[in-house]
């Protein structure tokens, strides 16, 4: 929606002002015009503190240093919740804070919780920009009116029920004129939800009449509590509801029964450690939040060049003159190390020309993929050093030119592919392609989670993210789901005293946060099968997971 005559470019000009709705809470609702505009912008005025991790999820954009002021990278960001005394801004002070910023010229983006023009200070905020002379947009989120509701599992409207009541609760509202079937959605409920109840049973509403109430919507620490009229003061002071919360009072409320589907995911609301590498992109972290868990990743290893190049500039210039016959890639950082050499020296794919290409793993595979070649061979079965070998063809002088393999690897890499290929007949330049260093402690807040069994879940990557974290944290407890990539990691964590309870079915990092799922679904089953309450692995006493495991 934009202001009549006033319609920008396709590029916004500047002293642009745009009202963007963030949404109820969960990333993925933002609009695609919202991050299209973030990415544009020069200034973001925020409003809840949340707003600032958004803005770098969306940019890819790293959270600033300890001790840093302010982000070194990205729009300015500026707060338009609070004034620098700590206390929130009224309406008209957050009109003037973004009429301020918009009159030095910058593309401005003004974050509102859900949308601007529904229960938000959107309109004042447009009408200080009216005034002011300044042009500006509206850009709709998705309102924690119908966002929350529809994560319970609760539909404000069916067949039978069609109507529907908003109310922001306060003193003054008659909620005689509610005493009829319609569904109400019920905003700043949760400090009045027992005057509220008394209020519309003693206005003709039965006690029995279903409600629900839940906090903090759309995000995994989602929490809703079902009752009725009569009940739901207790139910919610029992389950400690706080805000933010939405209340729904009607008879749609049964439906979640059977149409609740966030709060039934595999891992909903599960913590889950994810030791990795300073670099490691967030794809499994990205996988683990669409089964509902909560990651938290924890560098444990520092991917770094080799201390002497000299032994890679040589590879690299035999590679060019056609001393290998074959290059085998056994990880990811191994392709980037290659392509970091190669951009050095000013060369591209087209060096591999007449070369064989092996690599293991899919991700791996991928990796050489976008760097517009094919691999020629790729482990059939287990995508390991182990697997490769299992197919690797024996060096024939008839039908082999060149004898000799490159083989860029990390430092602490085992020998037993080399070993292998020189029993096949091949020679191997075993080239140390980078190096991984331990990171440093993870904060004291953390090693007290993993230690105390407040982590539901952790997932290893390889060997070294099981040395690396049991080295710079500790042992995870004993309650703690171990989920693993591979045997080669199975094996290492079980030699470091940690019981392995999921195994991916192959090498890789989808696979391994799949199995974690149906190890959580399987599980989840079971309690619900056999009468007892849905909890998570933290929530047990380790005195009863010690006793499960000596019977």
């Amino acid at each position: 929606m934009t202001r009549a005559n006033n319609s920008p470019s396709q590029s916004q000009p500047r002293g642009w002002v745009s009202f963007v709705g963030s949404g109820p809470g969960d990333p993925g609702l933002l609009t695609v015009r919202a991050a299209e505009l973030l990415r544009r912008a020069d200034v973001v005025v925020t409003e809840v503190p949340e707003h600032a991790a958004l803005v770098r999820a969306v940019l890819g954009l790293t959270a600033p240093a300890e001790g840093d002021a302010a982000e070194t990278t990205g729009p300015e960001i500026v707060d338009g919740g609070f004034g620098e005394d700590g206390q929130p801004l009224t309406h008209a002070a957050r009109g003037k804070v973004v009429v301020k910023q918009a009159k030095r010229g910058l593309r401005v983006v003004r974050l509102l919780s859900g949308d601007p023009f529904l229960y938000a200070s959107g309109p004042e905020e447009a009408q200080a920009c009216a005034k002011a002379g300044l042009a500006f947009e509206i850009v709709p989120g998705v309102s924690s009116v119908a966002a929350v509701p529809a994560y319970a599992g609760i539909p404000l409207t069916t067949k039978d029920h069609r109507e529907v009541a908003v109310v922001t609760c306060g003193d003054k509202v008659d909620w005689s004129q509610y005493a009829d079937k319609r569904t109400l959605v019920l905003l700043s409920a949760v400090g009045q939800i027992g005057d509220i109840a008394k209020a519309l049973v003693a206005a003709g509403r039965s006690p029995q009449t279903p409600v629900a109430m839940t906090r903090v919507g759309t995000t995994t620490e989602q929490d809703t509590v079902t009752s009725t009229l009569e009940r739901i003061a207790a139910d919610a002071r029992a389950a400690r509801m706080a805000p933010p919360a939405v209340t729904v009072v009607g008879e749609v409320v049964d439906l979640r029964e059977t149409l609740s589907w966030f709060e039934t995911k595999p891992l909903f609301g599960w913590r889950v450690l994810v030791p990795r590498t300073k670099e490691q992109a967030g794809s499994l972290s990205e996988r683990l939040r669409g089964y509902g868990a909560v990651p938290d990743e924890v560098p444990t290893i520092s991917v770094e060049p080799p201390r002497n190049p000299q032994q890679m500039d040589k590879a690299v210039r035999g590679l060019v003159e056609g001393r290998y016959e074959w290059i085998a890639f056994t990880s990811v950082n191994a392709v980037k190390a290659v392509r970091e050499k190669f951009e050095e020296y000013g060369l591209d794919a087209r060096a591999f020309s007449g070369l064989k290409i092996a690599a293991v793993g899919d991700k791996t595979a991928q990796a050489i993929a976008d760097w517009g070649l094919r691999a020629d061979l790729v482990p059939s079965g287990e995508q390991s050093a182990a697997g490769l070998l299992a197919d690797w063809p024996e060096y024939d002088e008839a039908l082999d030119p060149i004898n000799r393999v490159f083989l860029p690897r990390a430092d602490i890499a085992t020998e037993n592919l080399v070993a292998g290929l020189i029993d096949l007949g091949w020679e191997c330049d075993d080239v140390t392609a980078y190096r991984t260093v331990r990171a440093a402690p993870p904060p004291p807040e953390t090693r007290d989670a993993i230690k105390t069994g407040k982590f539901d879940a952790v997932v290893f990557t390889s060997s070294s993210t099981v040395r690396n974290l049991v080295g710079i944290a500790g042992k995870p407890h004993a309650s703690t789901i171990i989920a693993v990539i591979g045997p080669a990691t199975a094996k290492t964590a079980e030699e470091h005293g940690l019981r392995v309870d999921v195994l991916a079915s192959k090498p890789d990092v989808e696979e391994l946060v799949d199995a974690l799922a149906d190890f959580g679904a399987t599980r989840r089953l079971a309690l619900v099968e056999s009468g007892q309450p849905v909890t998570k692995p933290s929530d047990r006493k380790a005195s009863a997971r010690r006793k499960a495991k000596a019977e």
